[in-house]
């Protein structure tokens, strides 16, 4: 069982940037793939930016270069780091852990209650 906590989410100008944290309290962090999804109002959850337990890393493609993916085992925390925001980018975000050795979109087991994050024009 994992336990996830985010923090960091806010109301920012476009252009500006925010850090997002996930808190994970349980057993075997460092084992779980994470994974950090968006849902806009009207829309499908996307997957924004995932990390594995190796290091790999996974951006959409509306992301990269612009968001930073990031984890420390040793604090069982992950974090986005956000550039370059867009009001397109506006959106409740929410971290997830699943189990390795699927694909980056594959179910995900344990999710955070969302932080809003709000990108103003």
């Amino acid at each position: 069982q994992v336990q996830l906590v985010e923090s960091g989410g806010g109301l920012v100008q476009a252009g500006g940037s925010l850090r997002l944290s996930c808190a994970a309290s349980g057993r075997s962090f460092s084992w779980y793939t994470m994974g950090w999804f968006r849902q806009a109002p009207g829309k499908e959850r996307e997957l924004v930016a995932g990390i594995s337990s190796g290091g790999y890393i996974y951006y959409a493609d509306s992301v990269k270069g612009r968001f930073t993916i990031s984890r420390d085992n040793a604090k069982s925390t992950v974090s986005l780091q956000m550039n370059s925001l867009t009001p397109e980018d506006t959106a409740v975000y929410y971290c997830a852990a699943k189990s390795p050795g699927t694909g980056w979109t594959s179910k995900y087991d344990y999710w955070g209650q969302g932080t809003q994050v709000t990108v103003s024009s």
